[in-house]
């Protein structure tokens, strides 16, 4: 399994800014530990090395997330925000007939954003001034999976989920629309589309009192036609 590494920093208005580490660590050569480069070195190398420089490690199995030294009581946030180690192991996909990252459905789906039914709505990706796109948006409070618009301008944010979707994917998708509407999105209707393999009864029946969250369940299909003949 392929996992992401971050470098996220805690705020002190109490959120988060999260980067792609490689990334980062070329914006800030100063972290650098000596004899490594962001560029030639690779990502299990660097995290390695920053260990040994005192950053901090919280592992899942999609991401791992290094947490500067000089950030006091940093991992206590990154684990309130974002959830634990343990909060992500219990989800991970045990049918290989399912998309087996959620990089994968997230691809998928920001591919396929015009084509696909949600609902009625025509939804395409976000694309902010600066010219960077929706998928894997940067946010105080995190990443947002995707982020989408329809043909009016209001904001749909994407929770993607590869197993059944737990309560606590209430509790993400709704701090990032929270963060939205308190930023790019304040004159506009912000909704939220959790998708999933499955989603439970307990969820549902959260929704209900929350109309501007919808659920979607995604599967997966392969068809197999003989190859064996030549064609002319």
């Amino acid at each position: 399994m392929v996992q992401r590494h971050s470098v996220v920093i805690p705020k002190d208005d109490g959120g988060l800014e999260i980067y792609p580490l490689k990334d980062w660590l070329r914006q800030n050569p100063q972290y650098l530990p000596a004899g490594f480069d962001a560029t030639r070195s690779t990502s299990h190398q660097l995290r390695g090395a920053l260990k040994q420089a005192g950053w901090a490690m919280q592992e899942t199995p999609d991401e791992v997330r290094m947490i500067s030294p000089s950030s006091a009581g940093g991992m206590h946030v990154v684990e309130e925000l974002l959830g634990g180690a343990e909060d992500s192991i219990g989800e991970v996909e045990e049918s290989s007939s399912y998309f087996s990252l959620e990089y994968q459905l997230r691809d998928f789906l920001a591919a396929n954003l015009g084509s696909i039914d949600f609902g009625g709505r025509k939804l395409r990706l976000y694309v902010d001034p600066m010219g960077r796109d929706g998928i894997e948006y940067p946010s105080a409070v995190g990443p947002i999976d995707i982020l989408a618009i329809d043909e009016h301008g209001a904001f749909f944010v994407f929770e993607l989920k590869r197993a059944q979707s737990a309560d606590r994917a209430l509790g993400q998708i709704a701090r990032y629309m929270g963060w939205i509407k308190q930023t790019i999105g304040r004159d506009k209707d912000v909704s939220g589309i959790i998708v999933s393999k499955s989603v439970s009864r307990n969820l549902k029946y959260a929704r209900i009192v929350m109309p501007n969250i919808y659920l979607f369940e995604c599967a997966v299909s392969f068809s197999v036609t003989p190859a064996h003949d030549i064609e002319p």
